[in-house]
């Protein structure tokens, strides 16, 4: 039944000829005298009929001692995934574990159950998932019915079957609107990013709030389809088409420096007709020219964060709050009104 399958039979392959779940496997091959013995046999059948061989590391799945711990991955370059997934490792690292690194892009079935295989087959203990689009997180929450799983994400809220750290990027958001307002600007628009990403839905949502809180109304918003600088220059220019603001919010460093550059080559000074502020504080922010004023992501916070959360509820305790604030860098790009 094996033949043509392209790969060795998995503890899932085993789990659905049988008709049990993949922990049953795991009991079968660690704990057989924890099953009934009509069990045991349909998935010692199963294992037999598939040609299913143990992993070497199948007896570290029993004790748990691994000290793996699974990250997935959106396989995106972004900034943001990429310094989270740095984060997480460092973290796990000082807590004394290491990481397993697997890239989930969508939520299809067959996905989930590969990177769930490969999780298994080397003795991952649980599972931290960076998920900063829709289709990820509901990968996390697949895979969270089977093993120990944190889902770090600015879009969700932690509920019974999700355990969630994230940065809150409204509030970030709404610390460069008010720093905007202090500083005298009332024509406020915005660039944002993707709108499939929950960072940038949180940030047009932080911007609009705050604004209307103030009484005033939304400048206008462009969006964008990546999180480069040319999409920042692009999406200036389409504003610029139509309106001058007194202040434009990117929903990143690299888009405000296209936006910047735009600026520029519609003769407009930056910040003297035009302030802008980023978000991020990617590490070249400070020498940007004008240096950019922008939201620092607390990204190594929330990678501890997220190491203690997981660490919390493989020991069955309550898992805690974990939204982290940001912080407002204030630079040369946002002057006086």
């Amino acid at each position: 039944m094996n033949q043509g399958r392209g790969r060795a039979p998995s503890m899932i392959d085993v789990a659905k000829q049988a008709g049990v779940s993949h922990q049953t496997v795991s009991r079968a091959i660690n704990t057989p005298e924890a099953l009934r013995s009509d069990t045991l046999e349909r998935v010692r059948r199963a294992m037999r009929d598939l040609g299913y061989r143990r992993n070497s590391q199948a007896r570290a799945l029993k004790t748990r001692k691994t000290g793996l711990i699974g990250v997935v991955n959106p396989g995106d370059s972004s900034f943001g995934p990429n310094r989270t997934t740095l984060a997480i490792e460092e973290a796990a690292r000082k807590q004394g574990f290491a990481t397993a690194l697997s890239v989930v892009r969508d939520a299809r079935k067959e996905t989930v159950d590969s990177t769930l295989d490969f999780f298994l087959g080397h003795g991952v203990e649980a599972v931290i998932v960076i998920a900063p689009v829709p289709t990820v997180a509901d990968a996390a929450r697949q895979l969270s019915t089977r093993m120990p799983v944190v889902i770090v994400t600015s879009g969700l809220s932690a509920a019974a079957d999700q355990n969630v750290v994230g940065i809150d990027q409204e509030m970030g958001a709404r610390l460069v609107v008010q720093h905007l307002l202090t500083l005298g600007h009332r024509n406020v628009a915005h660039i944002s990013g993707p709108d499939d990403w929950y960072d940038a839905r949180g940030r047009v949502t932080g911007w609009r709030q705050l604004l209307a809180e103030s009484g005033l109304e939304a400048g206008a918003q462009v969006g964008s389809s990546g999180w480069t600088a040319e999409c920042g220059f692009r999406a200036a220019q389409e504003l610029l088409a139509h309106d001058t603001p007194d202040a434009i919010f990117v929903a990143n460093d690299f888009m405000a420096l296209g936006a910047i550059r735009a600026l520029e080559s519609r003769g407009l000074r930056v910040p003297y007709d035009v302030s802008v502020v980023g978000y991020d504080d990617v590490d070249a922010a400070a020498y940007f020219s004008p240096s950019l004023t922008t939201v620092r992501q607390p990204f190594e916070t929330a990678g501890r964060a997220a190491m203690n959360m997981l660490l919390r509820i493989t020991a069955e305790k309550v898992p805690g709050d974990g939204l982290i604030a940001p912080e407002l860098v204030i630079r040369s790009s946002a002057g006086r009104r």
